[in-house]
């Protein structure tokens, strides 16, 4: 058999927050797309109630005017920043952003229908640090629609936690 040279790639899913566990997330998802050949697809939901959108504590947000970015302008252009910061500027594989308005546990399950991989950071506030996943990687390793990889802080690693 054959390989289709017209076959779409591979996509592996990032979910990012900005935190540090999510930073080095993004770090191994990037990683794992350049063995795979796959495409990078980071993906951030946003709320209005949320106190963890990604760009930074939950805002007070203005009606926007002609001149106001939006909710999803800014979180986008943070989401890319982040990208930048985390990544460089020349990743080394094909990098796709995806913004969406939704509860993180929800956007990352739906954002992994299709792909071949979602990897997320871990807090681990919900308990023992270390002992146990976050609220959101503990949604997604049960209802995501392919297999998950949970990094988790290699801070928390060197400690031995």
């Amino acid at each position: 058999m054959t390989e289709n040279a017209t076959a779409p790639r591979p996509v592996i899913v990032a979910g990012v927050d900005g935190s540090p566990t999510s930073r080095e997330a993004l770090r191994w998802a990037a990683e794992e797309a350049r063995l795979r050949a796959a495409t990078l697809r980071v993906v951030c939901g946003w709320e209005w109630s949320s106190p963890f959108n990604l760009i930074g504590p939950a805002l007070e947000y203005a009606a926007p005017d002609a001149d106001t970015p939006s909710m999803e302008e800014l979180t986008r252009a943070r989401a890319e920043e982040l990208i930048g910061e985390t990544l460089g500027e020349e990743p080394g594989v094909p990098v796709e952003v995806r913004v969406v308005q939704g509860p993180a546990p929800r956007v990352l399950v739906d954002a992994s229908e299709g792909a071949t991989l979602l990897v997320v950071g871990t807090r681990g506030h919900s308990g023992i640090k270390g002992a146990v996943l976050g609220s959101v990687s503990r949604h997604v390793t049960q209802h995501a629609r392919c297999n998950v990889v949970v990094v988790r802080d290699s801070r928390d690693l060197a400690a031995g936690e």
